[in-house]
């Protein structure tokens, strides 16, 4: 149990600082009609940057403040688009290779490139990865930490020992992964700070299905996505009765999590010995939320905080109500006559007579 509590506080801790990410998808596909044959896109963050495919043969902004990029690189478009039409010629040898590796000849085949890196705004630290993939599967991945890299099947094995005995060709991608790449991320981070480097708090609630069912507590609109959601009892976290749910984005760019906490062995008066904890990276305070009956949203009952304006305005409306009838019920008995009848060539006189509209 020490060891899981020092693995949570780990994680905690990891949750305070924020890792952003810059990453390029690449796809060159044969033999598939109606479809680019390269396409290139790019992400900040998981944010969609620019974009490039072989049909017009032009990098493309994603985003408004990468238009700002030309500010301090005015060839950058330029250069960019050089760049992806040379690697597009590269890829349309690669996958002749990749047929000849695997004895194909027609049908549809892809190779997919995928490099970026990450980097730590707290520690500084940087990370990099490039892999290939071949047809949906592995075909070869760099290890940079030993700067070697690796082949999970035999077709791979050529070009591993090719690349790893190419002195040059090894310096240039760690030098690109760890001090290009992590240079043109913090570019980017500057130009679209006030999207990418904003900080939204959730909003947090408790659901539950019925009675016998777990306790959920649900965190969306939240920004970044390195955040943390846990239940806690008597200040400690808990590990059993507790089941995690998936990061989920929000149409909005936000994000969304939660966690169950059974409380099928729980006794009622023990409820106020729990509470639901939500951490987001950059954020000193964390969102805590106990559980309490009343603050739970059902199917079948509602928070009494929310219950009592509810009932307020019921009896508001019904107020309302009983004035408008009493009215009617003593105009009637004094004897009002209706409202004269609109001119009959008014807008009003064709909605309160249907026949007026007919030919």
């Amino acid at each position: 149990m020490n060891i899981i509590f020092v693995l949570f506080l780990l994680v905690a801790q990891r949750a305070a600082a924020v890792t952003h990410t810059l990453k390029y998808f690449k796809t060159f596909s044969s033999g598939v009609t109606n479809l680019s044959e390269f396409v290139v896109v790019g992400y900040v963050d998981d944010v969609l940057m620019v974009h490039y495919d072989s049909n017009t043969k032009r990098v493309k902004p994603k985003q408004d403040w990468m238009e700002n990029v030309t500010t301090d690189d005015p060839q950058y478009w330029k250069r960019e688009t050089e760049i992806f039409v040379f690697q597009q010629h590269i890829d349309k040898n690669n996958i002749k290779t990749a047929k000849r590796r695997f004895n194909q000849t027609g049908g549809v085949h892809i190779v997919q490139f995928m490099s970026g890196c990450e980097w730590d705004d707290e520690t500084g630290h940087v990370n990099g990865y490039m892999q290939y993939g071949y047809d949906g599967e592995d075909f070869i991945s760099l290890d940079l930490k030993t700067m070697t890299w690796i082949a999970p099947n035999p077709q791979a094995v050529i070009t591993k020992h090719k690349w790893d005995n190419n002195e040059g060709f090894m310096a240039g991608q760690k030098y690109y992964l760890t001090q290009i790449c992590p240079e043109w991320l913090k570019k980017y981070l500057n130009y679209g700070r006030s999207q990418l480097l904003r900080t939204d708090l959730p909003s947090v609630s408790l659901l539950q299905k019925s009675p016998s069912s777990p306790v959920c507590c649900h965190a969306t609109g939240f920004y970044p996505d390195e955040a943390d959601i846990f239940w806690r009892k008597d200040g400690q976290p808990l590990f059993e009765d507790v089941d995690h749910g998936e990061l989920l984005p929000n149409h909005d760019g936000t994000f969304q999590m939660s966690v169950d906490l059974n409380l099928s062995s729980v006794k009622p008066e023990d409820w106020e010995k729990y509470e639901c904890v939500f951490q987001l990276a950059g954020v000193k305070d964390d969102i805590i939320t106990k559980l309490h009956k009343d603050a739970i949203w059902t199917n079948h009952e509602t928070p009494s905080d929310v219950l009592v304006p509810v009932i307020v305005t019921a009896v508001l409306l019904a107020l309302v109500l009983a004035a408008v009838v009493g009215f009617i019920v003593y105009k009637k008995k004094k004897g009002a006559k209706c409202p004269p009848s609109p001119d009959s060539s008014s807008e009003a006189s064709q909605h309160l007579n249907p026949d007026a509209m007919k030919t």
